[in-house]
This record gives structure tokens, C-alpha cells and sequence, in this order.
């Protein structure tokens, strides 16, 4: 097989990977649980064959060991499981997404997977859009999915089973192929930061980057997703800061985290002294969507295992105890404690969440100095910063922020990139690499032959 050829599979195989775990919902309402499952074998032999193909190198220092922790404690906990058959399941979804993770960051540059994660989010949002001018256009009614697993009975059925409400032309909230307006909302969030570090580093031609940048920010506000909005400005909030960061150098980095500290604090007091505003602000009920039920639901239940949970499940599966009737809102069985800390705690205990946080800690650690320490090429010498580099830091605050509302950081698209993070920015503790982004894109040869050589030719580009 030629490069080429080699290099396109690959890209095409990295899309899809990442396709299809930012959007495994639009493969089972399109083909039902069947075709999600030829998706998953796809990943994995395609995952397979990339690793025999690649032969990727090995080095124990360069693997972040929480990542075996937790996953050694999941594991186990099938010895003390109150649904072993569940946990068994739950096992195997998590290490399918673990090794399709692990075998992009070992088989793939860096570059290569922030192209494809773009790519795979260019296609999501264009197949959203245009299934949503669909259902608003022809079919002006809320459509269900082709493969519903539960009872179509032709009595209302609760909104939240619906595919599409086809609520685009009256300003949203849409939902897309995947089915969710908050998971659409943060696949929108993603690609403004993207598309965003791309374009500051001079990876994306001006006008297709602008337009697909643009692309994000509408689909963005028609999710009208508070949740998604609230991580937005966090996101913001990590961006100002390393930014920051970067200008005052490294010697005067305690002012900014004495900073950092105050703000924390002062968010803090503002939740608790102007909670019922920030509530009405957002158009959000006391019990923040029944969230708060859910919540103490899940604490309830986790005390009574406390130090090593009920059995490691990931999403919860509805047909087996105590996820039957655990949250359970206007008809709808919700099937995540929407709060990854608490649905650890639950399933696998302290022990098990101190291993999460080692993972989130260790991926935060490195990727905010990935962000803020000056890059250097392949002889040490210092280069100018890049905003690629402030990527992996962004994305990992807003999966974190997510995970305050949301269980999707243990699953699919959420644990998949978190493990990406962690082991890419793990990797880079041991070698020159600094993360880069894509190559500049072509241009033309009278324009390349009248720039002066790069004198760093393995480390980023400078921001544009």
C-alpha cells in the first residue's frame, strides 16, 4: 500500500473512531443496537490492524498508571458487583473505548488525531443541520427514532424520546443526530475551541476555518443548552488565565494563581448567596431539572457501599437493580447519575474514585503546563508559543466542567478523550514534542518559495 493511501485510511479510520463516539446515539437510532454494534467492531478492528500495521514503541514511563488503576479496580469489582452480568458489560464498553483511545495516541502524531477531531465534528454538525432543516422542513412534527427501544404505543410519549422535536425554525432547542441538545451543545463548544486554536495557529485556511468556526456558534446557541453555556464560561475563564499565564513568565506565576484562588472562591460565594437568581437567569427549576432527586438518589445509595461501590456498570443499564427506578422523571428512567464524581463514588467507592481523580489530575496537571510553558524544538531552544497548544487544556476543562451536570466523562466520546489527553500529554513528558498542531496548509509555490526556511521545523507554529 502507498503512504498515501496508508495516510488516508488512517485519517478516515481516526474520523470515524471519534465519529462515533461523540455520535454512538445516531448509530442506534439510525440501526438500532445491531448496527451500533458493527460501528464498535469496525473500532476495534480497525484499531487492530492500525497497531500491526504501526507497530507502535512501548515505554512503561511514558504510560500514566492511573489509567490501569482504575481500570484494574472496575475489574475487580465484578467480585463484589449487585450485577455482575451488568458490570461484565460495562467492562467491555469501557475497555473497547479505552484501547480505540490508547491505539490513536500510540499509532497517530498528535496533528493527526486534532485532524481528525475536527473532521468528525465538521461532519456532525453538518449532518445536524441538515437533519433538522429536514424534520422542520417536510416532516413538521417530532420524529422518533427507526429503532426505538421502548413501547410506541401512539399515546404522547415524553419529549426526551424523541430524536428531533423539529424545533429549528421556532430558535431551538435542537438536538441534532445525536439526539441531545446539552451532547450537541458540547460537541459545538468543542469545535469553537478547535476550530478556534486551528485558526490562532495558522492550521486552517482563513475562510473554511471562519465558516466552520461561525458553524459552531450557531449550533451552539440554537441547543439552548444551559449546562453547556455554564462550561463555556469556564472554558473562557482557563483561556484568560493561561493566556496570562504565558505573558507574566514563570516568574511571576503566583500572582496568577493567588488570582485563580479568589476567583474560585468568589464563584463559590455567588453560587451560594444568588442561587435562585443564577436559577431564574437560566430559566432553570429549584431542582435544577430533577437533577437534584437524581443526585441524592445516587448519594443515598452510595453510602451504603461506600468504600467500594455496587459494581463497577459505566452507563447504567435499565433491566437490572437499582437502576430500574433509581431516577426516574415525568415517565422518563434516566440512566446516569448526571454527575461523573457521584456515579464513581456509586459504583466503585472511594477507592475507585481516587483512581478517576488521579487520571483527571494527571491530565490536568500536564496539559496546563503543555499550555503555559514555553515550547521548545528538538535542540531545547525556545520557540514561540502556539495555540494548538492550549487545545488539550481547553478541551479537558470543558469535559470537566460537564461533568458537574453530566455522566458522559465515563463514557464514549468523554472517556475516550480523556484518556487521549492523558496519555498524549503523558508521552510528551519524555520527548521534545511539543503538540503540535496540523501543518500550515498549502500554499502556493511562489508564496512558499519566498518565505525563509522554519528554523524549528519539529515544533509548533507561532499564533497567527
Amino acid at each position: 500500500m502507498s503512504p498515501d493511501r496508508r495516510h488516508a485510511l488512517t485519517g478516515a479510520y481516526a474520523t470515524f473512531v471519534l465519529f462515533t463516539a461523540f455520535a454512538g446515539q445516531f448509530w442506534r437510532n439510525l440501526l438500532g443496537w445491531w448496527g451500533f454494534g458493527a460501528a464498535v467492531a469496525l473500532v476495534v478492528i480497525g484499531g487492530i490492524l492500525l497497531i500491526v500495521d504501526t507497530k507502535p514503541r512501548w515505554s512503561w514511563r511514558r504510560v500514566p498508571k492511573s489509567t490501569f488503576a482504575f481500570l484494574l479496580i472496575a475489574t475487580l469489582s465484578l467480585a463484589w458487583s449487585f450485577y455482575p452480568g451488568a458490570t461484565a458489560l460495562g467492562l467491555a464498553i469501557s475497555f473497547v473505548t479505552t484501547f480505540a483511545a490508547v491505539a490513536l495516541v500510540l499509532c497517530l502524531p498528535w496533528s493527526r488525531i486534532v485532524a481528525s477531531l475536527a473532521a468528525s465534528i465538521k461532519w456532525i454538525l453538518a449532518l445536524s443541520i441538515v437533519f433538522e432543516l429536514w424534520v422542520a422542513t417536510f416532516v413538521q412534527a417530532p420524529v422518533l427514532p427507526n429503532f426505538p427501544d421502548f413501547e410506541v404505543t401512539g399515546e404522547k410519549l415524553p419529549m426526551a424520546f424523541y430524536w428531533s422535536r423539529g424545533l429549528l425554525f421556532d430558535g431551538g432547542p435542537i438536538e441534532g443526530i445525536v439526539a441531545s441538545r446539552n451532547l450537541l451543545g458540547m460537541i459545538a463548544l468543542i469545535g469553537l475551541i478547535v476550530f478556534g486554536c486551528l485558526l490562532a495557529a495558522g492550521s486552517m485556511r482563513r475562510a473554511p476555518g471562519i465558516s466552520w468556526l461561525v458553524t459552531s456558534g450557531i449550533v451552539f446557541v440554537l441547543t439552548r443548552s444551559s449546562t453547556v453555556i455554564l462550561v463555556a464560561v469556564g472554558v473562557a475563564v482557563a483561556l484568560g488565565f493561561a493566556l496570562w499565564t504565558r505573558r507574566v513568565g514563570a516568574e511571576r506565576r503566583r500572582h496568577v494563581y493567588w488570582t485563580a484562588a479568589a476567583v474560585l472562591a468568589a464563584s463559590v460565594a455567588l453560587l451560594v448567596l444568588a442561587w435562585g437568581w443564577l436559577l431564574s437567569l437560566f430559566g432553570k427549576s429549584e431542582d435544577l431539572t430533577g437533577r437534584t432527586d437524581i443526585w441524592n438518589s445516587v448519594i443515598e445509595l452510595a453510602q451504603q457501599r461506600p468504600v467500594a461501590g455496587w459494581g463497577w456498570v459505566g452507563y447504567w443499564v435499565p433491566w437490572v437493580e437499582p437502576f430500574d427506578d433509581l431516577a426516574v422523571r415525568k415517565g422518563v428512567v434516566y440512566l446516569q447519575a448526571h454527575n461523573a464524581w457521584l456515579d464513581v463514588w456509586m459504583q466503585l467507592g472511594v477507592i475507585g474514585l481516587l483512581a478517576f481523580a488521579a487520571i483527571v489530575i494527571g491530565a490536568l496537571w500536564r496539559s496546563w503546563f503543555l499550555a503555559v510553558d514555553q515550547p521548545r524544538d528538538v535542540t531545547g531552544r525556545p520557540i514561540p508559543y502556539s495555540a494548538a497548544s492550549l487545545l488539550p487544556l481547553l478541551v479537558l476543562v470543558a469535559l470537566l466542567g460537564q461533568s458537574l451536570a453530566e455522566s458522559r466523562l465515563l463514557i464514549e466520546i468523554g472517556w475516550l478523550m480523556l484518556i487521549a489527553i492523558a496519555w498524549a500529554t503523558k508521552r510528551r513528558q519524555w520527548s521534545n514534542d511539543p503538540l503540535p498542531a496540523l501543518p500550515r496548509p498549502a500554499r502556493s509555490r511562489a508564496v512558499a518559495l519566498a518565505e525563509p526556511p522554519p528554523t524549528a521545523p519539529h515544533g509548533p507554529r507561532p499564533p497567527a
